[in-house]
């Protein structure tokens, strides 16, 4: 059976694809919210784990609706929901069992259980969560041994998070991210899987 896996070509999308691909015909799904938007560094993510991958667009007007959300209330967080199941949304017409890379500790993008419930009420598939019980440190120690990682700032490092995409609308709009984003905030991207792994 397929699981579509959320891939940002981030560490936690990653481990959560190696973790699913032992029961599982994993495939990763990155969305976008343009044709234009440069996501080279997630496709050589994608290549380096060797699990085939989808790049999706989301529908036309979702970004401007999210970046409108966080101009009204001033932070990000709601917005990044919306996005998240959007795009969980959409992977549900394609896929029996859907998945990313959430984890312990995880406050957004997360859903809730009634979300999670709704999601296999209305569409009949399975949303899994592999990283949910795994804290913050333990994902490092499994990431160590697994992934080749590098590390910057978001909006310094390409990868396929939805927070870049706001950033770059943020910016055509006129507005500083960093007012509604917190600083220094650290993303991750994949460029290499380690031996044996």
């Amino acid at each position: 059976m397929k699981a579509g896996v959320l891939f940002s070509g981030g560490k936690d999308s990653s481990l959560a694809a190696i973790l699913l691909s032992t029961w599982y015909e994993v495939e990763l799904n990155t969305f976008r919210f343009s044709q234009d938007a440069d996501i080279d560094a997630v496709r050589k993510a994608a290549k380096a784990l060797g699990f085939p991958h989808h790049v999706r667009r989301f529908r036309e007007g979702l970004l401007s609706e999210a970046v409108d959300l966080i101009i009204r209330e001033g932070f990000p967080n709601n917005a990044i929901q919306q996005i998240h199941r959007e795009a969980i949304r959409c992977l549900c017409d394609e896929y029996e069992v859907i998945a990313d890379g959430t984890r312990f500790g995880d406050r957004i993008p997360l859903l809730t259980d009634d979300e999670i419930r709704s999601i296999g009420d209305r569409y009949t598939c399975s949303y899994v969560r592999p990283l949910i019980g795994f804290p913050k440190k333990e994902v490092e120690r499994l990431v160590s041994r697994y992934l080749i990682i590098s590390y910057g700032e978001t909006g310094e490092i390409s990868n396929g998070d939805y927070e870049t995409g706001i950033r770059r609308e943020l910016i055509q709009r006129g507005l500083s991210p960093e007012s509604f984003f917190p600083p220094a905030h650290q993303q991750s991207l994949v460029t290499g899987r380690k031996p044996n792994s």
